[in-house]
């Protein structure tokens, strides 16, 4: 499949890089630090500047496979938003998941890309049965992602992610529970049913023996319990 350039200027991995590195913004480093972010290669460069780089460069596959390769923390996200998802293999995702060594770039893969292939059902799944903690996270992002934007999905997909988020939320690693809090939630504010099913997951979850399941709980039931929340849920049913 051909790529959709926009822009001839950025035919090249060499020639993005070369423009990212002008435009670095080292003074965000420490901010990026401060929340958690990998910065040993990174340059400081905002999403909303990344995002407008992406727009002038247009869908490119290849080009997002080169720039993967740099390793450059920047690089990687703005593959996120010039690959093309119909374009992936499933042998690319398994290798950028693997890849992930920051929870900005696994959630921003996950969001843009990895969510919108014909494997993101069937990933996240796999995923969430990972050791490794950001492939981990991968998975319960995606079915964060898929619980808002999958609309063709039938509930019973969701129903077994809940299977999978009761598994997760023991895992004490501060990026994987937040993920599993972040799935948990996505998928009962989905519909009324979904939404009662998620309640009684999550109260299953507060009676485990851990922290982190603890917190998943009484963060998950004090949203989706919140009338604003079900009246918002209740809005969206009668529309359809």
């Amino acid at each position: 499949m051909a790529s959709k350039n926009k822009n001839t200027k950025w035919t090249s991995a060499e020639s993005v890089i070369a423009y990212l590195r002008e435009i670095a913004q080292p003074q965000n480093l420490a901010g990026m630090a401060k929340y958690g972010i990998r910065t040993e290669k990174a340059l400081g460069t905002s999403i909303p500047i990344l995002r407008q780089l992406a727009k002038e460069i247009g869908s490119n596959h290849q080009l997002a496979l080169d720039l993967w390769k740099t390793e450059i923390h920047e690089a990687r996200i703005l593959t996120c938003f010039i690959d093309s998802p119909k374009e992936m293999t499933e042998s690319q995702m398994e290798t950028w998941v693997k890849d992930f060594n920051s929870w900005d770039l696994c959630d921003q893969c996950c969001n843009n890309l990895f969510a919108k292939t014909v494997f993101a059902r069937q990933k996240a799944i796999e995923w969430v049965k990972s050791e490794e903690e950001f492939v981990k996270r991968a998975g319960f992002v995606m079915m964060a992602v898929l619980a808002v934007h999958d609309k063709k999905a039938d509930d019973g997909l969701f129903r077994n992610f809940l299977k999978h988020i009761y598994q997760g939320a023991t895992d004490e690693r501060n990026f994987v529970k937040k993920a599993v809090n972040w799935a948990l939630r996505q998928i009962g504010k989905r519909n009324l049913p979904l939404n009662k099913e998620a309640i009684q997951t999550a109260k299953s979850i507060q009676s485990l023996d851990a922290k982190s399941a603890k917190w998943i709980a009484a963060d998950a039931l004090r949203e989706l319990s919140d009338e604003k929340i079900l009246n918002r849920i209740k809005s969206k049913a009668g529309k359809k």
